[in-house]
């Protein structure tokens, strides 16, 4: 693992005091004055900023190809479901195919207006079939779509 903090990387606060061992999420990376890197973490509901060498790298953002690889997993479990309506079988796969299509672009637009109506059609199946075992692929992959697609568009 790289060991570089970036926007999106979750980190583990080492330095002592009010957030020690607190784990979040970098929105923000700047450079003080004597271009010391500053890392802007998001707490919950409150933003800290911290010197990187205050910060423990947990978690690395999903890179491009561990997204596209994520699409490529939905793909393959949307066949076992069996309960989505005849329109969203044929819509549903196509969608999947347009977005993994479109995730190199990084055409923010185009990718969030798939990924919405993705994430509708998964939202109206779970109704019918919340507890499928396909959810547990299915979830965690557009957990890690969606955790891309906030930190790097």
């Amino acid at each position: 693992m790289d060991g570089r903090i970036e926007k999106g990387d979750i980190v583990l606060i080492n330095k002592s005091g009010k957030y020690h061992q607190q784990v979040g999420e970098v929105s923000e990376i700047d450079y003080n004055i004597f271009f010391v890197k500053i890392v802007i973490v998001n707490l919950g509901n409150q933003e800290a900023n911290f010197e990187e060498k205050d910060l423990q790298l947990q978690t690395k953002k999903p890179n491009l190809q561990e997204v596209i690889a994520s699409v490529d997993k939905i793909l393959e479990q949307v066949v076992q479901i069996t309960s989505l309506p005849t329109r969203e079988k044929v819509e549903l796969p196509n969608r999947l195919k347009y977005l993994k299509l479109d995730i190199p672009k990084l055409d923010k637009q185009l990718i969030e207006k798939n990924f919405d109506s993705i994430d509708k059609i998964f939202a109206a199946t779970r109704e019918a079939d919340s507890s499928a075992s396909f959810w547990q692929e299915i979830d965690p992959n557009l957990e890690k779509i969606s955790w891309w697609m906030r930190t790097s568009l």
